[in-house]
This record gives C-alpha cells, structure tokens and sequence, in this order.
C-alpha cells in the first residue's frame, strides 16, 4: 500500500508482527534470525544519543531461533509484504557461514514475500568480512542457487536481498554491486548501522561499541545508494538511515532508493512518522 517499511532488527522474532504491521507500514521486515537461539551481548548494549537522533547497539543478534520467528509469522493475522532477515550464529566460524544461510533460507522461504542476507551487523565479529570479494560471491552463489530450486519446488518466486554496510568506499560499493549483480540477486538494502564515530565524538555514549544509527548515518547512506543506483540502474533498492521526516525519506528516494525503511527515526518520532514518510513518498511519485 506504501513505500514506508519497518526495518530489520527491531522484531527480531516476529513477535508484534500483528501490532507492527497496524501502524501504516507497507511492509515490515523482522529477525535478524539464527539458525539457533542466542542471548546476543551482555546488557546494557543499546544506548540512546538524543542530541544526535542517533542510536548505538551491540545487541549482537539476540534472537530466540528460526523455528520460533516461524511459528509466529504462520500465527500472524498480519496481511502486508513480510521480508525475513537472516543471519549467522555467533559460534559458527566465518568459514561455515554459508550453512547458517542455507538453514535460514530453507526454513523461512515459505513463509516470507521477500528474504534479506545480512552480511553487515557490525555486532557478530568477522561477519563484514562476508561483504567482499570471494566470501561474497560463494555466499550470494549458494544461496541463489538454493533459492531458485525452492522457488521451483515452491511454484513461487521469493526475491532476494542483501544488507550492506555504509563504511565503504565508492571503489568497495562497486564490488559489492559487481558481486550482487553476477549472482542474480533481486534487490539490495543501504545501509546498515555505521561504525564511525565522526559525528557522536563528545556525546555522552557517543564511545560505547556497536553499530551507529539514526541521523548521523543520512548522508554516508546516502553515498552508497547513489553509487549503487549509478553502477546498478535496475537493480530495486530499499534506503534506510537517518529517516525521520517525510523530507528525508524524499531525500533517500532523490539519492537513488525506490523503497524505505524506518527504525531510529520511528523510536524518536514514532508511529506518526510512518504516514508522514507515505504521504511525502506518495506526492513525489504523483509529480513524477
């Protein structure tokens, strides 16, 4: 019905999935999801940096498991597009990534209208490492692969996307775009959460270790989708960072991005951010 999703990571067990997907969203997208439950860091690991509409986490994927987040997509009420965001277990070394994927992917394509492979959590130690040259493409190869056989077997197309970083250079987003283009893959969020610190220096918590959301993550993901849309003129992508007006969510259109999704801005604005972001989108498509 709108442009306006709600990013990864806020359910990540798709337990509010029915009171998410109330407040206006066109689309809601939950975990990061394990194949295994995991507690995630030690607490405290979010902190808010008001001043800056800005967020650190180090949650470090806290999720109760696949089966679990199934089990309450297939119980939810909820008729919208429902993306399923999938990652790796801690344990699991870097090395045998790809078999965390392949679960995930096994267990949530039946139940998901898209599916995100999440290679850049700064929060799981190593996984960033998955975002370049052949980490990637073996990974992106193999779950492509595997997904259009349960497509296939499914007799129903699921459109896969990959989450990228923002701290990348043009020369880095450019073998990204390479690497996803080669591999087939349907679509490509920018960006996840920044490990600068730039724009926080001073600010209490502005030292803690996570990943940086919300306003100061704007323009660097801004940058990147620009440089995708510039190397990948076809390819769908969903901006997300820093949206917290319906301006800005015009801004990620403008940079480059066809779709959006809403988090720090939505724990600082609220759910009246949602239709704000919907009703800009909305104009500016009419203009156009």
């Amino acid at each position: 019905p709108n442009r306006v999703g709600l990013a990864a990571g806020l359910d990540k067990n798709a337990d509010h999935l029915d009171a998410l997907g109330a407040l206006g969203f066109g689309f809601v997208e939950v975990g990061t999801v394990t194949p295994r439950p995991q507690e995630g860091n030690p607490r405290p690991r979010l902190f808010r940096l008001p001043e800056a509409g800005a967020i650190i986490n180090r949650m470090g994927f806290n999720n109760a498991g696949v089966d679990h987040l199934v089990a309450r997509v297939r119980a939810s009420r909820y008729t919208g597009v429902v993306g399923i965001n999938i990652g790796k277990n801690l344990t699991t070394p870097v090395e045998q990534a790809v078999d965390d994927y392949l679960t995930c992917l096994h267990k949530v394509h039946g139940h998901a209208h898209y599916i995100t492979v999440n290679i850049s959590s700064p929060n799981t130690p190593g996984l960033r490492n998955l975002q370049f040259g052949e980490h990637l493409d073996a990974l992106l190869g193999a779950l492509r692969e595997e997904s259009r056989r349960l497509d296939q077997q499914a007799g129903r197309r699921v459109p896969l996307a990959v989450k990228i970083a923002p701290d990348m250079s043009a020369e880095e987003v450019g073998l990204v775009a390479r690497s996803l283009d080669a591999n087939g893959i349907d679509a490509v969020i920018a960006t996840n959460t920044t490990v600068s610190r730039e724009a926080v220096a001073g600010l209490a918590h502005g030292d803690e270790q996570g990943g940086l959301s919300g306003r100061p993550v704007f323009e660097p993901s801004n940058m990147v989708i620009g440089e995708l849309r510039r190397r990948l003129p076809d390819m769908p992508i969903i901006g997300v960072g820093g949206i917290d007006s319906g301006e800005a969510a015009v801004a990620k259109v403008a940079a480059g991005a066809d779709l959006v999704q809403l988090y720090s801005g939505f724990i600082y604005r609220g759910p009246g951010l949602v239709g704000e972001c919907a009703r800009a989108l909305k104009a500016r498509f009419a203009d156009h």
